[in-house]
């Protein structure tokens, strides 16, 4: 039998490696896989779908309308599409402000080339941090705002978002150091809407490790669906 000719194997190569990255992600998409996922935090709620089974919705952080340093405004369907990581402060802060701060900027540097990743940083005192202090804030930070907001408004609607958004408690405290209670967690949102994390912003160990973990792990969960990610997005997309 005749060898087959240089030209044929050639082609026949090119057509495997084309064929490759497709065939991948089907079976990664479609078959059995086993990539660590992170978990939806909040109440979820099964809803029965057109083919009479059931998708689970998960918790999604309501719309808000904020201003950010540059005095535009900042809403929650403005950020749908990206990831980001949030977190609640005030210019003021004596004391874990400074701290998490650093630990933003870490992040900010770390994942600079990440496209479609934001990071958001959201005032409990809003009567003083206006869009004039923020911007000095930002500065005295080193914060690039290119993609780090700082978001001041309504005192009423941020601490409604804190706690029933992203299930932080917020609030004025004459006892406390400045003035105002706030949590030091770094909450994780996935480009969908949804809490995908909470971790200490005061520790540096869990922003190298843990953090940056979580953040490795959704980009690949968003760029590999998992079963049923399509139907779960079609759902929310009729919202």
């Amino acid at each position: 039998m005749p060898a087959p000719s240089s030209k044929f194997v050639k082609v026949f190569f090119l057509a495997i490696i084309l064929m490759l990255p497709g065939v991948i992600y089907l079976l990664m998409s479609k078959g059995i896989h086993h990539y660590t996922k992170l978990p939806y935090i909040g109440p979820k709620e099964a809803v029965k779908n057109a083919d009479g089974g059931y998708d689970t919705t998960y918790h999604q952080i309501p719309y808000f309308e904020f201003t950010n340093q540059d005095g535009e405004t900042v809403t929650r369907d403005d950020l749908l599409g990206t990831v980001y990581v949030t977190d609640f402060f005030f210019a003021t802060c004596p004391t874990i402000c400074p701290k998490m701060a650093g630990n933003m900027k870490y992040l900010q540097d770390k994942f600079k080339d990440k496209k479609n990743l934001r990071f958001i940083s959201i005032t409990v005192n809003p009567e003083h941090d206006t869009p004039e202090v923020l911007k000095d804030y930002a500065e005295m930070v080193h914060a690039d705002t290119d993609n780090w907001t700082f978001l001041t408004g309504d005192k009423d609607a941020i601490y409604e978002a804190a706690l029933k958004g992203f299930f932080i408690s917020v609030g004025e405290d004459e006892v406390a150091p400045g003035g105002f209670l706030h949590s030091q967690y770094f909450i994780l949102v996935d480009k969908n809407g949804h809490i995908r994390g909470l971790f200490d912003g005061t520790v540096y160990s869990e922003m190298k490790k843990d953090l940056t973990d979580a953040l490795d792990i959704l980009y690949r969960e968003e760029s590999v669906p998992f079963k049923g990610q399509a139907n779960k997005n079609k759902l929310e997309q009729r919202k």
